[in-house]
């Protein structure tokens, strides 16, 4: 594995405030995350943009047993990505990942079939202590190195601190940590 390649967990209208299952400030990572994808393309990265992709129906949902309300229903409103994040379509490297097909939970963008070959990947989204700590901890697990945008990301907080503790897990199993301006101040090889 070389280079590096951005993942943007799950920026859907759905986890933004109006959304069913609003994440406390979720739209403030979409400017970032623009800043994050210009840079991407003009330097050649793979971009990956996950998705829930829910049926109408799933055990992932509070009335079918799950715990969450309602959300990301495929083909609705609330399932599309923010309007504001301007993704790279028709970019080569670009690609859409749909998780959550059926009653699995998929937090993770690897549930969705991601696999990148970039040795290094920079995440960021929502939720910090939900699909992005599950992107970050399955990316490590298969032998990338990650760096969390910390600025690019929000937790979803159902207990007090739960978007700490996630960066806390995340630290502990080797994630390093960034604000995009950070990165954008790197050495840009791939």
């Amino acid at each position: 594995m070389k280079g590096k390649a951005l993942i943007l967990v799950d920026v859907q209208n759905d986890f933004c405030p109006g959304g069913s299952l609003a994440v406390p400030n979720g739209h403030e990572v979409v400017p970032p995350l623009n800043r994050m994808i210009a840079f991407a393309v003009r330097h050649r990265w793979d971009i990956f943009a996950s998705r829930d992709w829910h049926p109408r129906q799933t055990k992932h949902f509070a009335e079918f047993g799950g715990i969450w309300p309602v959300h990301c229903v495929q083909g609705t409103r609330g399932a599309e990505f923010h309007p504001d994040l301007r993704l790279p379509n028709g970019y080569v490297r670009f690609q859409v990942i749909s998780k959550g097909l059926g009653d699995a939970d998929d937090y993770s963008a690897f549930d969705g079939g991601m696999r990148p070959e970039a040795e290094h990947l920079y995440v960021g989204g929502l939720a910090t202590d939900y699909c992005v700590l599950s992107t970050v901890r399955a990316a490590i697990e298969h032998g990338h190195k990650v760096t969390l945008l910390t600025d690019a990301c929000r937790a979803v907080n159902l207990k007090d601190g739960d978007g700490e503790r996630a960066i806390e897990e995340m630290r502990a199993i080797g994630a390093m940590f960034a604000t995009v301006e950070d990165v954008l101040r790197e050495p840009a090889t791939i």
